[in-house]
């Protein structure tokens, strides 16, 4: 039996080699290889090297999760594919809610039937959410600073200036399978497929990723000033600003849409798109 770990060497702020490696000591038994995902030019071929006993865990952040249910699209996956974290924010290990110090876990159930998001003329699937507004505001300013930077990124920095100097509300547009809805002063309009993002921000508590009716929800937060959404930003980390009926919107559904009066960067289970006027979230068929 083989065991084949594929990470991502720029998980984790560039440690994610090392991370992927720590796994080594779990494992006393068969021969364990370490692959950088970089270097497989199809993992059609890749799939194929493998027998039904050999096993595959996947590392890496967020963002290793989105590029590789991407590049796999339209391939038949192998049977069980286990995953360990070994991003920065790791918000798809949060949401499974698992004990401190758990290993690897079989995740190949969470990585069929996923949602997509179409924008700028692309289609791509994602895990667990896009972000619009001041989120997609935050990865966009975060990499730039780490273009120049090794340091890591201090993204509630980000958001208080942000929120307080830079990043100005747009006029929302939001159809929830036909049904729309206009909210002025937007600040926030992420569409989730699971509860977490931007490093255990939970803008939709109640949002189920394996339900048995999909859906995704929509969390608008809109209509109050800089002071004002400041003060309620930091619940979003329990999900208390659903609290706040006023000026927060969560709206479920299978096809959403959100267009802005301006473009503004999009984050992809965090990975940015930069100057989006929309984007149509769909559920899998």
């Amino acid at each position: 039996m083989k065991r084949t770990v594929l990470y991502n060497v720029l998980a984790g702020n560039g440690a994610g080699k090392e991370r992927a490696e720590s796994l080594r000591s779990r494992w006393t038994d068969g021969e364990t290889v370490f692959l950088d995902m970089a270097k497989i030019d199809s993992y059609a071929d890749f799939f194929a090297s493998l027998t039904p006993e050999d096993e595959l865990i996947l590392t890496g952040g967020d963002g290793t999760l989105n590029r590789f249910v991407n590049d796999t699209e339209g391939l038949v996956l192998p049977e069980k594919i286990c995953y360990y974290p070994t991003g920065s924010g790791n918000d798809f290990w949060h949401d499974l809610e698992l004990p401190e110090g758990s290993g690897p876990q079989e995740i190949s159930r969470y990585l069929k039937n996923l949602p997509t998001v179409t924008c700028l003329g692309k289609t791509r699937r994602f895990l667990n959410g896009v972000g619009y507004g001041i989120d997609g505001y935050c990865c966009e300013v975060g990499d730039k600073l780490r273009e120049t930077s090794d340091k890591p990124v201090n993204y509630a920095s980000i958001a208080i200036k942000g929120l307080l100097f830079h990043y100005k509300p747009t006029r929302a547009t939001v159809t929830a399978d036909g049904k729309t809805q206009v909210f002025e002063k937007a600040w926030l309009a992420p569409t989730m497929n699971g509860r977490f993002y931007g490093g255990g921000m939970m803008p939709t508590p109640r949002q189920m990723r394996l339900s048995d009716d999909p859906k995704v929800s929509v969390m608008v937060m809109h209509g109050s000033g800089k002071l004002k959404t400041l003060m309620i930003f930091p619940s979003l980390f329990k999900g208390e600003h659903v609290k706040h009926e006023k000026f927060v919107s969560v709206t479920e559904g299978r096809e959403i849409t959100v267009s802005f009066d301006r473009p503004t960067a999009l984050q992809i289970d965090g990975e940015t798109v930069p100057g989006v006027s929309e984007y149509t979230v769909k559920t899998a068929k």
